[in-house]
């Protein structure tokens, strides 16, 4: 994204989009009870009070009330796709792809197989989007994590954390690129969950080549081990390499969440809150909070900046839900890009212009069946 002198002025950023994350697919009932959703009707009231708090967009995991694990049972989550939508029909609704990686008995936390992953797709009601991964790494919170913030759950067991910290993001081209081909023949708006800026190189490879064609949006998953954490500067350069025209947050573990949330209300960017990933307020040794209250705190963080919020339309308008390309040419434009290298051209890459507002390039001539 490219700054302008006036790029940290308030009133020229887009209002804030607050993700809820309230589901907590890492924990247990026991682990946070008077929090974490069980029933139906407690899954569908915790989105009612996120979205009356002032979040728009809802990071949907599906709990089985039978067993208090995470649902994989895809009629599940279609029944429970439909509750929401009925619920809170103004808020955006997201699922969260990787489905369940929590592990069961003595296996290593684990995401689930491509085709287990693919099915999300088929979701009737259909969510407006699904998270993405895009390249494998491992994906070890477990750096960003102490005993004192796991303390009293299930977590704060050396065999638990062990099992988390040989966690894999498993996304190789043969899962991505079938699965944006599914999400787009069902109109589902892929949500990119990138955790270093070389995967934000694949997306953009994936758009010159033809093979996504639609908004970039997405999150910044800065969770530890193999992929970026805190450091600012990590933080700083995916902002900085992504497109003009995206739309994206940040994910993080614990007490980390506080001052990457200040730094995207700051810089323009849009935050996420719930028990997700964290439990709670800034301070050691402070209190637990709700996801209702994380949701209540970046509120304030962000007027005491001058930020405004967005409401449920404005989101939808931001993130353009149910906006799609149709041309290499047009994704790229809209993206902020810059075209594709016609044969034979040299320089840096611009937009040819009469003066008057730049239009975008004739159809490619690159094959979108070319993989990366």
């Amino acid at each position: 994204m490219y700054f302008t002198d006036d790029s940290l002025l308030p009133e020229n950023q887009a209002p804030l989009i607050i993700t809820a994350a309230p589901y907590g697919p890492i924990w247990m009932p026991p682990d946070y009870p008077e929090e974490i959703p069980v029933t139906w009707a407690e899954q569908v009231q915790k989105a009612v009070d996120c979205y009356n708090a002032g979040a728009t967009v809802l990071h949907v995991h599906v709990r089985d009330p039978k067993t208090g694990h995470i649902s994989k049972n895809f009629k599940e989550y279609s029944d429970q796709i439909g509750r929401l939508r009925a619920a809170v029909p103004k808020m955006i609704l997201q699922i969260g792809g990787s489905i369940s990686f929590a592990p069961e008995g003595d296996e290593v936390a684990h995401w689930q197989t491509y085709d287990t992953r693919h099915m999300l797709a088929e979701i009737d009601p259909k969510p407006d989007q699904v998270t993405v991964a895009i390249g494998s790494s491992l994906y070890d919170p477990t750096p960003l994590m102490s005993l004192e913030d796991v303390q009293g759950t299930h977590i704060a067991n050396p065999k638990a954390l062990w099992q988390f910290a040989n966690m894999v993001a498993d996304a190789t081209p043969e899962f991505y690129v079938e699965h944006l081909k599914r999400l787009r023949a069902h109109e589902i708006q892929p949500y990119f969950a990138l955790a270093h800026v070389h995967q934000v190189e694949i997306v953009e490879r994936l758009i010159r080549n033809g093979l996504y064609m639609g908004p970039m949006n997405g999150f910044f998953s800065m969770v530890g081990g193999g992929v970026a954490g805190v450091n600012p500067f990590d933080l700083m350069e995916l902002i900085r390499r992504t497109p003009h025209g995206s739309v994206f947050t940040y994910q993080t573990m614990m007490r980390h969440s506080w001052p990457l949330a200040s730094l995207c209300i700051t810089l323009g960017q849009h935050t996420r809150a719930g028990i997700e990933e964290n439990f709670w307020d800034a301070r050691k040794g402070g209190k637990r909070l709700t996801s209702v209250q994380m949701i209540e705190k970046n509120i304030r963080m962000a007027r005491e900046l001058g930020r405004e919020i967005a409401t449920a339309e404005e989101a939808r308008r931001i993130l353009k839900i149910g906006t799609w390309y149709n041309t290499v040419e047009e994704t790229l434009f809209n993206l902020g890009l810059p075209p594709n290298r016609a044969e034979g051209q040299k320089g840096f890459l611009v937009y040819d212009t009469d003066g008057r507002l730049p239009k975008a390039a004739s159809p490619s001539s690159v094959d979108p069946r070319h993989l990366l």
